[in-house]
């Protein structure tokens, strides 16, 4: 980290795809922006471990935050990697029912599409959905024709060079110890013992923001939610899987299904599952779990061929509601919320905050 005792204009914690989002719109805004990193690269965690989907906004409470960035996002998003030349496809997704009971879930959720402003999707049913994809078994589908895959590292290096363009400076390997109010500005303590004094501080260390936020002197702690481990496993499919788009199940009690995504490439995977866990740092996939996603697959693709599935890789959502409770909307606390002047606070933003990065990096900066 950069020793210095000069007070800095604007630091953001955490060089994931958000924290990435959030310093270039700060920098593009004319704020002086330093920007931290605890690891040695920059979106090494859950920005590197995910599906790397480009959401519509479908699924999400009318209202929240989630539906409104998201919509907001997808569409900034698009035209960003159109501007920048970052490689992406907008492939398209099917949410399939795959027996009767399920067509009225599929119902609500085409009404709760429209609600959050989406109004591309259209119902399919068993014949038109099998002329798009011949191999799927179902009796209706939706189809969202903006839900896209995208290269997010490709993405995380242009948020960089912007951020660098406009004078931002990036700094690796700086983890922080502690945080607290010093008079008119926010000092930050590195764990190397560099004390930083910063006008105005943004939390975006996405699974640690809460630990982070709890060694804050200066904030009560009823600001700081408790923070869950939500593990999700994928698995990938051995040879070139017969779809050309995303296929998603109607969601259950219990989770969203077993999904089939695809890379730029068209290479399949299926997952994430969830597995509650104590540590951000649990990553192994078992290839144990591999084994119940069969039958889920089987649902919509029946010739899913036995010991296709191969281990692929896991990655840990930043959830702050737990197994039982219904999933929290993203929370962004500022200086109103919590009443410490000059920070900021980026809790939960697990998906879609990919897809959001570019409206929260907006919402952030009107923020300060």
């Amino acid at each position: 980290m950069p020793q210095s005792a000069e007070l800095q204009d604007c630091v953001v914690i955490g060089a994931g795809v958000v924290g990435l989002a959030v310093a270039r719109a700060l920098a593009l805004a004319g704020r002086d922006v330093l920007l931290l990193e605890a690891e040695s690269a920059i979106g090494t965690r859950t920005s590197a471990r995910n599906s790397e989907v480009i959401h519509a906004g479908i699924y999400y409470p009318p209202g929240s935050l989630k539906a409104r960035l998201c919509v907001q996002g997808k569409a900034l998003l698009y035209d960003y990697c159109k501007a920048r030349g970052i490689a992406h496809q907008a492939c398209g997704k099917l949410i399939v029912a795959t027996h009767p009971e399920q067509l009225g879930g599929l119902q609500a959720i085409a009404a709760r599409a429209q609600a959050n402003g989406v109004h591309d999707l259209v119902w399919l049913d068993r014949e038109s959905a099998q002329a798009l994809e011949p191999a799927l078994a179902c009796v209706a589908a939706l189809h969202s024709p903006s839900t896209g895959i995208i290269d997010s590292h490709a993405l995380m290096l242009s948020l960089l060079a912007d951020l660098e363009n406009a004078g931002g400076v990036l700094a690796l390997n700086s983890p922080l110890e502690l945080m607290d109010s010093a008079g008119a500005a926010i000092e930050l303590v590195a764990k190397d013992g560099t004390v930083l004094h910063a006008k105005t501080v943004i939390n975006c260390a996405g699974l640690q923001a809460p630990a982070l936020a709890a060694r804050f002197a200066g904030l009560a702690a009823a600001h700081v939610p408790q923070a869950y481990f939500a593990k999700g496993s994928y698995f990938s499919l051995a040879g070139r899987a017969p779809f050309s788009r995303l296929i998603y199940p109607v969601p259950e009690p219990g989770g969203l299904g077993v999904h089939l995504t695809l890379d730029l490439g068209g290479q399949a995977r299926f997952g994430p599952d969830v597995q509650w866990v104590d540590s951000a740092d649990d990553l192994q996939v078992q290839p144990a779990r591999g084994d119940a996603f069969y039958a889920e697959v089987r649902k919509y693709w029946p010739a899913l061929p036995s010991g296709a599935l191969l281990p692929a890789y896991a990655g840990i959502r930043p959830k702050i509601s737990g197994p039982d409770a219904p999933a929290a909307d993203f929370c962004i606390q500022g200086p109103r919320h919590h009443g410490v002047p000059g920070l900021v606070n980026l809790f939960g933003i697990e998906s879609p905050g990919l897809t959001s990065c570019l409206a929260i990096g907006n919402y952030v900066a009107e923020l300060c």
